[in-house]
């Protein structure tokens, strides 16, 4: 008898838990995965946009308004901020800062914090 009713026990169990729902079903219904989805991409366009927006400023005429004796904050107000920042020489306070902007390069050394010379590749 005691068997029977064991039998019986773990057949109630296994009915009860053939209707409860997989732990982690919820985070694959697929509503939840297309918003997630559809989330991510807006983040990324916006992502590209802003690194858009911020290439689109490394003109010919941009870099035209660099001058000599320039203040490093006067060049960054007209190019942004730039791709990388080399210090040169520790001693002499040289440094270079780099704008890339796909195939074009355009460099900015300074010395105690002033423009002494530039260089581009941009096209006019």
């Amino acid at each position: 008898m005691r068997f029977i009713e064991q039998v019986k026990r773990v057949g109630a169990s296994e009915r009860v838990r053939s209707k409860r729902k997989p732990a982690l079903e919820h985070l694959f219904n697929p509503a939840l995965s297309h918003a997630l989805t559809r989330s991510a991409s807006v983040l990324v366009f916006l992502a590209l946009a802003l690194t858009a927006c911020s290439d689109k400023r490394i003109t010919k005429a941009n870099v035209d308004e660099v001058t000599e004796g320039m203040a490093k904050k006067q060049v960054e107000s007209i190019l942004g901020q730039p791709n990388n920042i080399d210090i040169k020489d520790a001693v002499n306070h040289t440094t270079v800062y780099v704008y890339r902007q796909g195939k074009d390069l355009v460099t900015v050394v300074f010395k105690d914090d002033k423009v002494q010379s530039k260089q581009s590749t941009l096209a006019e």
